[in-house]
């Protein structure tokens, strides 16, 4: 028998602390479904973040229902023991292993789940289901709604109000634990140790998929079992598309290479962002350029501490960038008209932030009551302003154009400040140059 490579306790805690939150109530979360082509190649597979926060269980064909004071209160339904199908594709719990290995209070095997999903719902007044999200999964459950609803026959009641969970999960993933923090520091640790290794790999006539490669490489080699998203490794013009993912042009001479790109531990992902030259040292123009956004960073980093209202953050961006983008020559006239005009976001379309944790962009409500929320001690988000100047913007200056120049790192909110988890990927031209000549 497999133990979890967690400590399931963590797990309990989670649901023990959510218990409150959705009392008289049930929430139900499936797995996602594992990506297969052609009956027998399959893809890397990923637990659903909310289904492995509150349980560790990573494996697909599995359903959580947990009903906070009833009994039994933590049900799971999994994949059945099966001698053929581990044969061919991996060993699995069964409800048995699960219950004894995860504490589950009952286990079923999946394939009950239409004639005991409709009773576990019947006591509970309302049920936590996210729609739409996993569409087969979306007629099972509108099934049970509807069995559950007959079965009680006469009372007049119709269908369980269902409630997005969202809102509940996400504020309670916003506000990162101890281990949490632990974990998230520990992804943004090697995510760093990858950017390292490709500023030390680079140079005119490499392939952004070799760079690439040098990534995910360092992440394994570190154990980290993947990627946090598809990476960003984008030279030259493509630095200026905000999402570019192609990642197969040469890196050339005199261009920039940006690289953003993050790794998971125990699904905790890091999110960083570099920008550097492919020969590795920084022309005046680059320079310039470049530490206009440095400088905007270093500056919003320099707020960052408990009870700053969030949407802030973004407001002093703007406002930085702009100085900087009428310094360049980018955008005429004075801030206020800049801003008020929204020319700024030619060149900065972006905000500067995002809650960060499980997923890359997590869970969490960015306003409480109507408006933007304060910072608190556990939260984690990203700082990451940019400026973009595409090669046929013939309105910018010829120096400037095909440059894009995004720096971000991953924050920490702490009693009395913040923590950057990322500082050790250099940043600061001198040390990037460095890095790059060793």
């Amino acid at each position: 028998m497999r133990k979890p490579d967690l400590d399931i306790k963590i797990f309990a805690d989670r649901r023990r602390k959510i218990a409150e939150k959705i009392k008289g109530g049930a929430m139900v979360i499936p797995a996602h479904p594992a990506l297969i082509r052609n009956h027998d190649v399959h893809y890397e597979y990923r637990q659903d973040t909310n289904l492995f926060y509150l349980t560790g269980y990573e494996e697909p064909g599995s359903v959580l229902v947990y009903r906070p004071g009833q009994n039994p209160e933590t049900v799971m339904f999994v994949l059945p023991k099966d001698p053929l199908r581990e044969t061919w594709d991996g060993f699995r719990y069964g409800p048995e292993g699960a219950k004894a290995e995860f504490g589950f209070d009952k286990t079923y095997s999946i394939n009950e789940m239409d004639s005991v999903l409709p009773d576990l719902l019947m006591p509970v007044d309302r049920v936590y289901y996210r729609l739409y999200q996993n569409s087969d999964f979306d007629k099972t459950f509108a099934k049970a709604l509807d069995v559950a609803r007959e079965k009680l026959g006469r009372s007049g009641l119709g269908l369980k109000p269902v409630v997005d969970p969202f809102e509940v999960l996400g504020e309670m993933r916003l506000m990162k634990s101890p281990k949490d923090i632990e974990w998230q520091k520990k992804a943004c640790e090697i995510s760093a140790e990858g950017h390292i290794a490709v500023m030390k790999f680079t140079k005119p006539g490499v392939n952004e998929r070799q760079v690439e490669a040098v990534l995910r490489h360092t992440f394994m080699m570190h154990q980290s079992p993947r990627m946090g998203y598809n990476a960003i490794v984008a030279s030259g013009n493509g630095s200026t598309t905000l999402h570019y993912n192609f990642n197969d042009q040469e890196c050339r001479d005199g261009e920039f290479l940006l690289v953003d790109a993050g790794t998971e531990w125990n699904y905790f992902t890091g999110d960083i962002t570099r920008t550097f030259p492919v020969n590795g040292k920084f022309s005046e123009s680059q320079k310039k350029f470049y530490n206009c956004v440095l400088f905007a960073q270093k500056e919003i980093l320099n707020m960052i501490k408990p009870g700053l209202v969030f949407k802030n953050l973004q407001t002093a961006t703007i406002k930085i960038l702009t100085q900087a983008m009428l310094e360049l020559g980018l955008l005429k006239g004075s801030v206020e008209d800049a801003i008020e005009s929204m020319a700024f976001k030619k060149y900065y379309p972006h905000g500067v932030s995002h809650w960060l944790g499980m997923d890359v962009h997590d869970l969490g409500p960015y306003t409480l009551n109507g408006e933007s929320r304060a910072l608190e001690p556990g939260m984690i988000f990203t700082v990451e302003p940019g400026l973009y100047v595409p090669s046929n913007d013939e309105s910018a200056p010829a120096e400037f154009r095909g440059m894009g120049v995004r720096i971000e790192d991953n924050i920490v909110v702490t009693e009395t400040g913040h923590f950057n988890m990322t500082l050790k990927a250099p940043k600061e031209t001198s040390d990037i140059e460095a890095v790059m000549r060793n």
